[in-house]
């Protein structure tokens, strides 16, 4: 059900089984984070925040429903997604490692543990691995800039971390999810 003005009306569009808005056990947590916030100043941010945090990513077709549902266009909804870094549109692997790219990190070697995480991976800063384990991503300078090049994994800091640590990192990264 939508929500527009306070009333709930029927969804119309084509459905699209990946996305977490037809998915008819997401659907009531998208709805009532949506219902929960839909009055309150500053909303979309709330709405955005709590459907990141419990969904995982905001589709293109979810940014489109919180648009309707808050009626607001939606690309005001796609430029505050789009703006800030810690919202995501695709879904992540359970793991997030981050490469910082400030100053520091990129003068004491990041490009070299980028380099190494693609080999080791098989996979490009932006994607996740085939298994949904593990999304490598870029970020900018997360302020340990006396530890760099620092890795933050899991929001983690790895600082110091020499390429041939990072090996290392992933095990750990592969060994928590089997004790998992």
């Amino acid at each position: 059900m939508r929500f527009v003005q306070g009333e709930k009306i029927a969804m119309t569009r084509t459905t699209q089984p990946m996305d977490p808005l037809y998915n008819p056990e997401l659907r009531p947590t998208i709805d009532q984070i949506i219902e929960k916030s839909i009055d309150l100043d500053g909303g979309l941010m709330v709405v955005l925040n709590n459907l990141q945090s419990k969904i995982g990513f905001l589709s293109a077709p979810m940014q489109e429903y919180v648009a309707e549902c808050l009626s607001i266009p939606v690309s005001k909804v796609h430029g505050v997604v789009s703006f800030y870094s810690f919202f995501t549109t695709v879904p992540r692997g359970k793991h997030v490692i981050k490469f910082c790219i400030g100053t520091a990190c990129y003068v004491g070697g990041i490009n070299q543990l980028i380099d190494k995480a693609k080999q080791l991976l098989q996979i490009e800063p932006g994607q996740t691995t085939s298994d949904g384990q593990i999304t490598l991503e870029v970020c900018r300078c997360v302020g340990a800039c006396s530890q760099a090049p620092v890795v933050v994994i899991d929001e983690v800091n790895n600082g110091r971390v020499k390429p041939s640590q990072f090996g290392r990192l992933i095990d750990k990264v592969r060994a928590s999810e089997a004790v998992a």
